[in-house]
């Protein structure tokens, strides 16, 4: 009797340990490729302020034991911008291949005076992510600042229609804060690239300290399966800034241009 309640008790320990455990999802990305690379230009008002990459190493890594695409997000003022506000980040991000979520992040900022060099790991099984300062709960498919946006881009927009908003739970600076986008229809954009049909979202952003509203930001999207991001603009609380794609290399499709 007393051998039959071990049992008992340690299958329900088990089954207790399992419900409190995230499975990890699988999702079929075919959006980007190991080994692509988007450059950008960055204008404040109409300076040429800076430039930034994203790179997708050309090699899967193994952290944690599992397949992760290392990617690479990089950012550093130019010009004139450069004297009077020096910017050099970097952030890197390993995602798992099959679940699209990472399990490594590595933030390295240095904007003028603002310095942050952070480093996570991330638990998806038991729902945690730990930084040098603390451990976090975090919701299931939680993503980092990064990688929240190559899961993005794997996001089938097809159904979507004008109004609809896509939530992604992303993790920053020992916080979640659910990251916004709204669906605001389908547009022909001129670039230096030719005219590219998109997708244009408003993201939702943090009123006040930097942005002038809640919707000050709008991005275009390529319309096609790559979805990359063709242009950003932002209206500040000073001045406004622009973001334009002006290299794409390695990516898994063709552009969406209109001929």
């Amino acid at each position: 009797m007393r051998k039959t309640i071990y049992l008992l008790t340690f299958s329900l320990l088990i089954f207790i340990s399992k419900a409190n455990c995230q499975e990890l999802r699988k999702v079929n990305q075919e959006a980007f490729v190991p080994g692509e690379q988007l450059k950008f230009r960055v204008h404040y008002g109409f300076m040429d302020a800076g430039e930034a990459t994203l790179t997708v190493s050309p090699t899967l890594k193994t952290v944690f034991g599992k397949s992760c695409y290392q990617v690479i997000g990089e950012g550093k003022s130019v010009g004139a911008f450069d004297w009077f506000f020096k910017v050099r980040d970097r952030y890197e991000s390993y995602i798992d291949k099959d679940a699209m979520l990472p399990w490594y992040f590595v933030r390295d900022v240095r904007e003028g005076g603002y310095k942050v060099n952070q480093k996570v790991k991330f638990d998806h099984v038991n729902g945690l992510a730990t930084s040098e300062k603390k451990a976090v709960k975090t919701p299931k498919h939680v993503q980092d600042l990064l990688s929240a946006f190559y899961f993005a881009r794997t996001i089938d927009f097809s159904r979507a229609a004008p109004g609809d908003t896509f939530v992604i739970q992303t993790y920053l600076d020992d916080a979640i804060f659910p990251m916004m986008l709204k669906y605001t229809g389908k547009v022909i954009l001129s670039t230096d690239k030719g005219k590219v049909r998109c997708m244009k979202f408003k993201p939702y952003v943090m009123e006040g300290r930097v942005f002038k509203e809640q919707e000050s930001m709008t991005i275009w999207i390529s319309d096609d399966k790559n979805r990359l991001p063709v242009r950003a603009e932002a209206n500040l609380m000073v001045g406004s800034i622009k973001m334009d794609l002006l290299e794409y290399t390695g990516v898994a499709h063709p552009l969406a241009l209109v001929k």
